[in-house]
């Protein structure tokens, strides 16, 4: 079996990684007591629904020669590399969000786990990145990954305030 990606898929791919997020600083913001951390983490999540949308306007723009197959992958190896990459990080959508986050977690484990999730996300983006032509949408991508960097700068900056 071979696999070809496309800009559209990729973004398609972005929004759930987003939806999930989302999913992530809500429920984190329910386990931990502190009002302003509880803010800080549902402003999160709204910047993740900000680029949700953000990817979906992309996606949604794609001209139909973007949305055409972009790379041939006959053996499967970058197929394979993404699919591993999603399954196991970038706010996993398989994995229960009541075992990845169970209340017991101080405020520096939980923005811990949510850094590690962005950068997660980043490396998976970057293995897209490679399998999209420029006539394809690259620049969109690369779009994604500055978004997904910009959630790291927030994240470290605010995990200071409580160490």
């Amino acid at each position: 079996m071979s696999l070809t990606f496309n800009a559209e898929e990729i973004l398609e791919m972005a929004v759930q990684i987003e939806r999930n997020g989302i999913k992530f600083y809500k429920k984190a913001a329910g386990i931990l007591p502190d009002k302003k951390t509880k803010k800080f983490l549902l402003d999160l999540a709204d910047m993740e629904a900000e680029h949700e949308k953000t990817f979906t306007e992309m996606k949604n723009q794609l001209t139909e020669r973007e949305k055409e197959p972009a790379v041939y992958d006959p053996d499967d190896q970058g197929a394979l590399y993404l699919h591993a990459t999603a399954d196991g990080h970038v706010f996993n959508p398989k994995a229960d969000i009541d075992k990845q986050l169970t209340g017991k977690e101080t405020v520096e484990q939980v923005f811990n786990k949510a850094i590690q999730a962005e950068k997660d996300s980043i490396v998976f983006y970057l293995g897209l990145r490679e399998f999209v032509s420029q006539k394809a949408g690259k620049e969109k991508v690369e779009k994604v990954i500055k978004e997904e960097q910009s959630h790291i700068v927030i994240l470290n900056n605010h995990l200071k305030l409580y160490q």
